[in-house]
């Protein structure tokens, strides 16, 4: 009997297509082996230093890159910011204030914060370093003298979508990545910056915003894990 291939598609779910196969112990494990970790990194306002903070700044920065001796990733992502609750506390503040002068100040800000929304969009910028693990530290292109039944022993609720085990592929990758994590942990601290490994649900709540732009804002993240279908489907 065949079956109808819009009822498969039916029962398939967003979150098959994506190139994310799960997120275990902070690590993002890829379908096709390879692995990531995320770390974010507080900002800088350039340019409230002064020249001399600026110039020691940007060759500090320079010699952390001109340092690494494994690839990075730096990643900026805008969002925009909702400064409706802003708003209503502006006005809230401008209500309860007695003294006229400062009744009148608020009321300037108020309308100055408003003028500036309408005529451009208030965004918030986050930053974020990605960490790799590659296939070719699998030893991949080896792997296709043996079968992989023959090299691990691979029970049958094993996604064979990946090409290992992902316990295989879990204790390979935290042991490239961690020595990594902490290089770059102890590098950016000594800039003054903050930075710290993004959590499994931290990272769920990335990628369910990345994929689910036009909701997240209204829409709460239940607590959940990344096997669990979060993609709303479009």
């Amino acid at each position: 009997m065949i079956k109808d291939p819009l009822k498969i598609a039916i029962k398939g779910s967003t979150q098959d297509h994506l190139p994310i196969e799960d997120i275990v112990d902070g690590v993002v494990v890829m379908k096709d082996g390879s692995c990531a970790s995320i770390l974010k990194l507080s900002s800088v306002n350039f340019d409230l230093l002064s020249e001399k903070e600026q110039t020691a700044l940007v060759y500090s920065y320079g010699g952390i890159l001109n340092s690494l001796n494994f690839p990075i990733q730096i990643m900026i992502k805008s969002t925009t910011k909702d400064v409706g609750v802003y708003l209503k506390n502006l006005i809230r503040a401008e209500e309860q204030q007695t003294n006229k002068l400062l009744k009148e100040r608020i009321k300037n800000y108020r309308k100055f914060v408003e003028e500036t929304v309408k005529r451009n969009d208030v965004l918030s910028k986050s930053f974020y370093i990605i960490l790799k693990f590659s296939t070719l530290e699998l030893g991949i292109k080896n792997a296709g003298k043996q079968s992989f039944k023959e090299i691990f022993k691979i029970n049958k609720n094993q996604n064979m979508e990946l090409p290992f085990p992902k316990e295989y592929i879990l204790e390979k990758a935290k042991e490239s990545l961690a020595p990594k994590k902490d290089h770059i942990i102890r590098l950016f601290l000594r800039l003054g910056l903050e930075i710290k490994a993004l959590t499994n649900k931290e990272l769920i709540e990335m990628f369910y915003i990345i994929y689910n732009e036009n909701v997240a804002q209204n829409q709460k993240l239940q607590e959940t894990n990344f096997t669990n279908p979060i993609v709303m489907a479009k």
